[in-house]
């Protein structure tokens, strides 16, 4: 909340944490997205923030999207990549990110997509599709409508303040 009442005071977003394992991710994610375009043998296309269709304030960025789901993607290093091959499902910590993603976009399903061209070929690449799931999305609604109302009582707190 702190982060986004700076940015909304400065007009500026805030710079942020970016470790080697992040960068790794960003750079191998359009390859990543790649391989996953050629495997369901349909075209994924980039979006940036999609607004949530009745928060204002609220929003999404899907590392992409195809016709009938989003697409989530992870490039982590090579013993988490495998982790997430052995376990055969997303981590529990990113179902709220998809679930909100699907909020967002009103798609029925995300693919969780983990990809490391470091491996064999055969382990390269994990796709688990999530199926939206109302009840939770209903929930994550709320919290976020309570979250936004909190965060413009602390901007408008701080606007009345003179040092």
């Amino acid at each position: 909340m702190a982060q986004l009442i700076c940015e909304r005071l400065t007009g500026k977003p805030t710079e942020g944490f970016t470790s080697a394992a992040m960068e790794w991710g960003t750079q191998t994610e359009p390859e990543a997205r790649a391989v996953y375009s050629a495997r369901i043998g349909e075209l994924v296309d980039e979006v940036g923030f999609i607004e949530h269709p009745t928060i204002a304030m609220a929003g999404a960025s899907p590392d992409g999207v195809t016709d009938d789901a989003l697409v989530e993607i992870k490039c982590a290093n090579s013993a988490t990549h495998l982790e997430y091959v052995l376990s055969g499902k997303p981590p529990a910590r990113y179902t709220t990110q998809m679930q909100w993603q699907m909020a967002c976009t009103c798609k029925p399903a995300c693919d969780f997509v983990s990809y490391d061209p470091r491996l064999p070929e055969h382990l390269q690449l994990l796709i688990v599709r999530v199926p939206r799931d109302d009840a939770m999305i209903a929930d994550l609604e709320a919290e976020v409508r309570k979250f936004l109302v909190e965060l413009d009582e602390k901007i408008n707190k701080l606007k009345e303040i003179r040092l």
